[in-house]
């Protein structure tokens, strides 16, 4: 008996060690988080591994119109819409230029400052830049429910992809909505509060490729203590069974 109950304490230490497992990013309570700038001006940047659909047209675009007016798809289908890959060290190879660096402007302005430079190339060139793989991940809150959304609008806000991934869970705190960024090769970590209404301030600011938003989830003890010992109690009642028997003969 004595053993018995010797065993079914170790499986409680046992399994309490795997109590809440599966909550990642944990922050000490004295983390020190970055802090957010809020700018409802800021838009989606261009960054290192992002793919580009590059367009250029001369003569400030007249031959799209032209094409758009014909075969509304077919400024899509051109031998000169071609996809090209910003470079981790914030290059891209393109025609006639070379190797020019445009990771830290918004779409915008890539395609000014590319029209600018293909004037020595061509006359009134005009360019279209499109971002055709940009993408944030999202845990709402609960296990499985993770996904990966990609980014169709460049000016995509937090509580947009918030939306796009079902909300936060039930499980998930609204008061601790952990935003991980990389900028300029530094990891930032900032603390976004969702449970009030001053939270809002942060809903329409603007993600960046390759965001993850983790939604911390509460912790369930008791459920998942439940759940690791119910194996437990099961053995060991048989055990008890077994042993009961055994004494009485």
């Amino acid at each position: 008996m004595k053993n018995l109950i010797g065993f079914f304490v170790i499986s409680i230490v046992l399994s309490s060690c795997s109590i809440n497992s599966d909550i990642m990013f944990r922050t000490p309570t004295e983390y020190e988080y970055d802090e957010f700038i809020v700018k409802s001006e800021l838009e989606y940047t261009i960054s290192p591994n992002d793919i580009l659909n590059f367009r250029l047209f001369t003569n400030n675009g007249i031959q799209l119109l032209e094409l758009n007016r014909n075969q509304p798809n077919a400024s899509r289908n051109l031998a000169f819409s071609l996809n090209y890959v910003i470079r981790p060290d914030s290059l891209v190879e393109l025609p006639s230029l070379g190797f020019v660096n445009i990771a830290g402007l918004t779409v915008p302005e890539a395609q000014e400052t590319l029209s600018t430079m293909y004037e020595e190339f061509y006359n009134e060139p005009f360019v279209q830049v499109e971002v055709t793989n940009n993408r944030v991940i999202v845990f709402p809150g609960s296990g499985g429910a993770a996904r990966t959304i990609g980014l169709t609008n460049n000016n995509t806000s937090i509580i947009e992809v918030l939306a796009m991934a079902g909300g936060i869970s039930a499980r998930g705190k609204a008061k601790k909505v952990k935003l991980i960024r990389k900028e300029k090769g530094e990891i930032k970590v900032y603390l976004l509060d969702f449970s009030t209404i001053e939270g809002v301030q942060y809903a329409n600011s603007v993600v960046q490729a390759n965001d993850i938003i983790y939604v911390e989830p509460s912790a369930e003890i008791a459920r998942e203590a439940l759940r690791d010992l119910s194996p437990v109690v099961s053995l060991l009642s048989s055990l008890l069974v077994v042993y009961s028997v055994f004494s009485a003969n």
